[in-house]
């Protein structure tokens, strides 16, 4: 279940989300629209790798947040989907 202060980055749904089965989606859609709590709230509950592996493999998230995650993480643009 999604902390009141999160859901709503999630306006279109009204019901729960499944937390584990839509990770992806989530931490996709607070690195793009979130706030502080929401980013620190995805990275407790599902870790920096997991977040790493958004970055690198989203083609939903702006040039813009990749590029800040890039350069907070030190990865390589080549290893980012949607700066390729």
């Amino acid at each position: 279940m999604l902390p009141e202060a999160i859901k709503h980055f999630f306006w279109e749904y009204q019901g729960d989300i499944d937390l584990e089965k839509y990770r992806f989606f989530i931490i996709e859609r607070l690195l793009e629209y979130g706030d502080f709590k929401a980013i620190k709230w995805a990275l407790e509950r599902y870790g920096e790798e997991c977040l790493i592996e958004v970055v690198k493999g989203s083609r939903l998230i702006s040039p813009q947040t990749a590029s800040v995650w890039q350069n907070y993480y030190g990865l390589k643009r080549e290893e980012i989907r949607c700066l390729n």
